[in-house]
Order: C-alpha cells, then structure tokens, then sequence
C-alpha cells in the first residue's frame, strides 16, 4: 500500500497490535469503507479488552489511576501472558517491558518497510506468507493443553472457509465476514465454556 518507514514507524507506535495492524493495512489495500476498518479493528483488537479486564484483577488496588492508565496502553499478547502465569500482583516491571516492546515494534515496522520497499517482490511474497505462520504459532501452545480452544480453532478455520467457498467474502466483502464469524464463534465459545476466577497472591 505504499507505506513510508516513518508512517511504518508511527502506525506500529501508535496501534501496538500486529493483528489489528495488518487487518488495517489489508482493508486500505482494497479500499474498504472507512466504517468496515473501524469495525474490523474493534473486533480484530476485542481480545485487548478481556486481557485488560483480566489484568485489571491484577493491579493492586492501591495502585493510582494514572499508572494503570499506562499499564493499559501497554498491554500485548506476550506481556499479559508473562502477568497472567505469574499468578501474583503486576509488578513494576511490566513498564520495562512496556516500554521495550513498544520501542522495538515500532522500530521493527521501520526497518520491515524498508526491507520491503528493497527486497524482490517474490521474497516479500514469502515473508508474508510466514506471517500467517506466526499466527499459528501463537495459537499451538494453547491448542496443546486445551482442547476447547482447538475445537474453536478448527470452527473458525472451517467456517471461514465455507463462507468464501459459498461466496459471502465476494458479497459482503472479507472484513463484514471477519466481524459476524469472529462475535458468533467468540460469543458461543465464552458462554459454552466460561473460564473460573483464579485466586491472586500478595507479596
């Protein structure tokens, strides 16, 4: 779509979520409505909202509503998960890593631009298709030891392609699709299989 190092840099520093970065970029690509990107980024980045409200049980309740403030915009996937397993009340080091991962994403994005901008049209082809990979890979460890979560996946897989197979990505376009099937599937699995509160510890 012809990003600048600069508007790379920017995006990754300001958005801080790959999925939601790409799902954007994908819907600029093929000029989708302004709408359809706001509704595909509210669904795509939803999980954002359940770690936060998971990770609010986190937060000592001593802690100032300034610095959960900024435990909040940096949230990521690996971030939470480290929180999470920890067990114990966030501790001050979560801003380091905040702080590191952030930095380094964005400059992550620049240099990743510019690699593209430089690099053979067939390398990037095949880096793009290695980005799929890494959803994958993200999604492995847990499909491991919870066999709800790869009942869904499958669900997911196999419904998205059944809806492009039947034509619903060519009449309401892949975004629209991404939307109904992700709030369906997401709803049927929190209701079918809530998840139980854990027990915090203190130091």
């Amino acid at each position: 779509m012809g990003l600048t190092p600069l508007q790379g840099f920017l995006s990754a520093l300001l958005l801080n979520a790959s999925a939601g970065q790409y799902a954007v970029y994908s819907l600029f690509e093929s000029n989708a409505p302004f709408v359809e990107v706001v509704l595909v980024t509210l669904v795509v980045n939803a999980r954002y909202i359940l770690m936060s409200l998971a990770l609010s049980q986190r937060v000592h309740p001593d802690i100032p509503m300034r610095h959960r403030f900024l435990i909040s915009l940096g949230i990521t996937d690996e971030l939470f998960g480290l929180s999470i397993a920890d067990n114990k009340f966030v501790q001050s080091y979560y801003y380091y890593g905040t702080m590191t991962s952030l930095l380094w994403w964005a400059i992550g994005n620049f240099i990743g631009v510019i690699a593209g901008n430089i690099l053979p049209l067939s390398i990037v082809s095949a880096l793009s298709v290695a980005l799929y990979g890494m959803f994958i890979a993200a999604v492995i460890p847990s499909v491991k030891v919870n066999r709800t979560i790869a009942f869904f996946v499958v669900v997911s897989y196999v419904a998205s392609f059944t809806a492009d197979v039947i034509g619903l990505v060519e009449r309401f376009s892949s975004g629209i699709v991404t939307i109904v099937l992700t709030v369906i599937i997401a709803s049927v699995a929190a209701i079918r299989y809530p998840i139980e509160d854990e027990v915090i510890h203190d130091e």
